[in-house]
């Protein structure tokens, strides 16, 4: 059984959270690879001493995990629901007051297409789960979903996985609330799937230094003729 949080337990949580280095070094592991002290001191703009600290107070709460390979040390969320969490507290952020920052081209890429841990999100997302809803793929209600048997066959038939591994036992289906778009997007086993599959197709490609993505020729030219998604360059 999930034990009950307390009061202190959460605000420690969102205390190791709210620290905006750390908030950085957070929100630049969401695209669920796994980076160096190194990277992740550049991302949050902090030396690599001062990243080593932040890391291992987020280790220790259990937000990240840590692994050595050779001389090196890498970080990656501990869980998808830790990603989870980052995304809605992102989208709760997106309501709050209004600060003047220019929007950049990497703000318009992010909303475009980005990932969220291991699934996708941002306008793509968006699309790919209303296509599936109105393709009668996938029935979805409040934060859960459910695959049709029409849809298990569109998915193989498309070479999507959708046996779960040894270690992920998270559910088939469930949604995650997208903080640019402000509504739900397709995530779970699915959602992770579904990423994966573009990604072996190359439609989908990472931008260097970003959790964006770039949707490519192959890419626009899928989404059009399997999932009728057009109009996301």
């Amino acid at each position: 059984m999930t034990p009950i949080v307390s009061g202190i337990v959460l605000a420690e949580t969102a205390a190791l959270m709210g620290d905006v280095a750390r908030a950085n070094i957070l929100s630049s592991l969401m695209d669920g690879r796994a980076l160096t002290a190194s990277e992740l001191a550049w991302h949050s703009g902090v030396s690599p001493q001062t990243a080593s600290g932040h890391l291992a107070k987020l280790s220790e709460a259990r937000l990240i995990s840590m692994t050595k390979q050779g001389r090196h040390r890498y970080s990656r969320l501990a869980s998808p629901e830790v990603a989870q969490a980052i995304e809605a507290l992102m989208a709760v952020a997106s309501f709050g007051p209004g600060r003047h920052r220019p929007t950049g081209p990497k703000d318009e890429a992010l909303r475009r297409a980005r990932t969220c841990y291991d699934h996708l999100a941002g306008r793509l997302g968006i699309a790919l789960t209303d296509a599936l809803t109105a393709q009668d793929h996938l029935v979805l209600s409040d934060s859960a979903g459910a695959l049709t048997e029409k849809g298990r066959r569109f998915l193989c038939t498309f070479g999507v996985e959708l046996e779960s591994g040894p270690k992920d036992k998270r559910a088939l289906c469930r949604t995650c609330l997208d903080w640019s778009e402000r509504r739900p997007h397709l995530a779970g086993r699915l959602g992770a799937a579904l990423c994966t599959r573009m990604f072996e197709l190359s439609w989908i490609e990472r931008i260097k230094d970003s959790r964006a993505l770039a949707i490519t020729a192959q890419g626009r030219d899928g989404l059009r003729a399997i999932f009728g998604i057009d109009g996301i360059a």
